[in-house]
This record gives C-alpha cells, structure tokens and sequence, in this order.
C-alpha cells in the first residue's frame, strides 16, 4: 500500500463527473440551517463533514477530510456510501510512478472500535448545550413560535432552578430573549405562556445529527433510518429528503 505523506492538491468533486464549480450559491428560497443539498455542497468547501458509522453502519461521529484520508491510510475503511465528496492526491509511488489518489464519500464505515459502549445503551442521555438545544427545536422560540439567529435565542427552563427545576433536556426549550424575560422565575401556566412542543431527550442517533454543521440530504436520510420511529425530528427533516 502507497503510504500518504503529504496532501497536496484537493479536487472537490460530485460522483464521477468533472469537478464542481469552486462556489455554488444557494438558491434565495433555501433558508433551512438544518440541511444543505447535495447539489450546493460546493458552498462549503474542505470544511464539509464526513459521517463515520462503525461497520454495521450505526453512526459513530463527524469527521474531516484528514481524519478521513488517515483513516483510508490506517486500512480502517471498510466501506463507503453516500456522494463522493473528495478526491485528495497525495504522493507518488516511487516504484510505479503512479500518484496516491483517495476519493471519500460523504459516509464511511470503519473498522475496529466505534463511539463509548454507552452510547448504544436504550438510556443514553447525550450533554446538553446550547447548540444542540436550538438545533433540537429548530431555532424556533417555542412559546410565540417565532424563528430567531443563535445570538437572539436563550435556554429557558419550563421549571425554573428557584422551583427545583433541572438543566436536563426534557425540562429546556428554546425561547427568544424577548420570550425568557417575560417569562422570568415562574412556570409557563404561571406567565400565561403555552408551549408549541414538548421537549425531548435526543438518542445518539439524533444527538450526532444535531453536533452535524450544516448536513447533507443523503447524511441526513441516512441518520433518519436510525432515528425512532417516534422523534419529532421525523416530520421536519422528512421534507427535504427526495
């Protein structure tokens, strides 16, 4: 096997096809942070993620294109799935004269051992942050229904710490600052505010999704095959998938 000693010039590249176009704008109805097309994954350049799964294809984590490249280097790719994102050329084989080329698709099945046993466990709780909670909901305030930028949301707790409330997933929304403040130290019956969703605890699954920045359709139609049947997250992301 041609060792990879140095990567030099990277080709973003969509299938087999000829290279795409070094920026594609996205059209002005895409407003959705969640998702991005595969067609405009060009926008994002070298910084788009890769999906890793272990090889029974449960998902494992986000990677980058040099984790990746290692990871074909090291033998540990089993198989890969999804578009092919990447076409990185490396060094050359001093007896064959040939250059080291490793194409990696936007999904990646790994040998070897995967993510922490106790994140397959039925009672995962995943960390909470911020983050992840506006992601969870959407970047929607979940009392006026309103979808806000990160700068102008906050973490409100339904049961406030002055009432023996938890920092735990299923008792946080997202609110808009406007919203937080005007609910203050008292419960949402107490404010005469009504809650448009009940919160949940995200599974691992779910929970790699929402670390994902900015996920592509096929990513994303693969996460959702691992989502339960229940999550709330069907019915948002079902719409983008073909």
């Amino acid at each position: 096997m041609t060792a990879i000693h140095k990567y030099g010039k990277r080709e973003k590249v969509r299938g087999e096809g000829a290279p795409l176009p070094r920026f594609v704008p996205l059209p002005e109805s895409y407003q959705d942070p969640d998702l991005i097309p595969i067609d405009h994954s060009a926008v994002l350049g070298l910084s788009q993620q890769i999906l890793r799964t272990d090889i029974a294809g449960m998902p494992l984590e986000w990677i980058d294109y040099k984790e990746a490249a290692r990871l074909y280097h090291l033998d540990q790719v089993a198989y890969s799935c999804g578009s092919l994102l990447y076409r990185l050329r490396g060094g050359t084989n001093a007896r064959s004269g040939n250059q080291t080329i490793v194409e990696v698709n936007s999904i990646i099945a790994t040998v070897g051992h995967g993510a922490a046993p106790s994140s397959q466990r039925g009672d995962y709780v995943p960390p909470l942050n911020n983050q992840t909670l506006f992601k969870r909901d959407g970047f929607v305030c979940m009392y006026c229904g309103g979808r806000f930028p990160t700068q102008l949301l906050s973490r409100d707790h339904i049961r406030p710490f002055s009432r023996g409330g938890q920092d735990i997933w299923t008792n946080v929304i997202t609110a808009c600052r406007r919203c937080n403040n005007a609910k203050a130290s008292r419960t949402p019956e107490e404010a005469g505010m009504q809650l448009l969703a009940v919160p949940f605890t995200p599974t691992f699954a779910e929970y790699i999704y929402l670390k994902g920045r900015r996920v592509l359709v096929d990513q994303m139609a693969y996460l959702l095959a691992h989502f339960p049947r229940t999550s709330p997250l069907h019915a948002r992301l079902r719409r983008w998938l073909p």
